[in-house]
């Protein structure tokens, strides 16, 4: 596996961005071996925030702090191909299994976290869930905002397939634009060149370009006997599971039912609404987001 890595020049200066990296080297079921970038900030109990396709930990900078200063230690990782995570170089490279692997090499074998908040948002909340089945014993607790755990027996939504289709058309993806796109906010140009500066040029895209094509929507997809197991197990899992989606998203809009409806754990909560929020619900509500999580912890929202 041919792998790419991001200069470090090429997230110099960026705006609000001033947390230090970390590294670790993560492998997967057969022997891969990548780079794994993650911010670790504060002590205390852990928040794992948890981004998607095609932003980076940088998607948190408005969280990291506030929940840093409200006695959290707040871990956010870069997926492999994204932020400062070294980038396998082919969209082949790409797949779910690997994805999981990676991320719970990270999480369980170089972190060794344990009573975890986890906050996952779209491919973090593919990845995060199955971490969750893989080893329930680790987490206290999960936020879902805009994301699922697709089981492989249905078709995602219109809005969805646009987006697919043009990702596949678009050698050189445009990151910092479909960003944008996902925000109510009016995102400044250095902030959208900020979601670019891991993609110094098209070769580097292969996870963005990659990611969408891999999500189970078949009987006959390779992960979906895996998400059907993973949903064995949450549909047992009786922790506290809040889901927090946004009011303007037309790419998870409603796929918060089959959460509510299947795991055990989000029954007795007053789930939350986020108001004025897209898709990237981080960078247009930070500031409700922050409390949701802050009082969950706390073991708010029961009913």
């Amino acid at each position: 596996m041919d792998l790419l890595r991001t200069p470090d020049s090429s997230f110099d200066a960026l705006p609000g961005w001033n947390f230090a990296p970390h590294y670790a080297d993560v492998v997967d079921a057969e022997g891969h071996t990548v780079r794994m970038a993650y911010v670790d900030e504060g002590s205390g109990p852990v928040v794992l925030l948890m981004h998607g396709e095609p932003t980076w930990s940088y998607l948190y900078r408005h969280m990291v702090g506030p929940l840093v200063a409200q006695g959290f230690r707040v871990v956010a990782p870069d997926l492999v191909g994204f932020g400062r995570s070294d980038k396998p170089a082919l969209m082949s490279d790409h797949t779910y299994a690997r994805h999981v692997a990676w991320t719970s090499s990270l999480v369980f074998d170089a972190l060794g976290l344990t009573d975890i908040t986890l906050f996952c948002q779209d491919w973090g909340g593919l990845i995060g869930l199955r971490l969750v089945a893989a080893r329930p014993d680790r987490f206290a607790r999960v936020v879902a905002a805009n994301t699922g755990l697709p089981d492989g027996e249905h078709r995602m939504g219109e809005a969805w397939w646009a987006f697919y289709d043009f990702v596949q058309k678009t050698e050189d993806l445009p990151v910092g634009f479909l960003v944008k796109g996902g925000c109510k906010r009016e995102l400044s140009a250095a902030e959208i060149a900020a979601y670019e500066a891991p993609f110094p040029d098209p070769s580097y895209k292969a996870g963005p370009r990659a990611l969408p094509g891999l999500i189970p929507q078949s009987p006959d997809n390779v992960e979906t006997p895996r998400q059907q197991e993973a949903w064995e197990v949450m549909r047992r899992f009786d922790r506290p599971f809040l889901c927090a989606f946004s009011d303007s998203d037309p790419i998870t809009k409603g796929g918060d039912a089959p959460l509510l409806k299947n795991i055990p754990g989000t029954q007795g909560l007053r789930h939350q609404t986020v108001t004025g929020a897209a898709h990237f619900l981080q960078e247009d509500a930070p500031d409700q987001l922050v409390p949701v999580i802050t009082e969950f912890a706390g073991g708010g929202f029961r009913e």
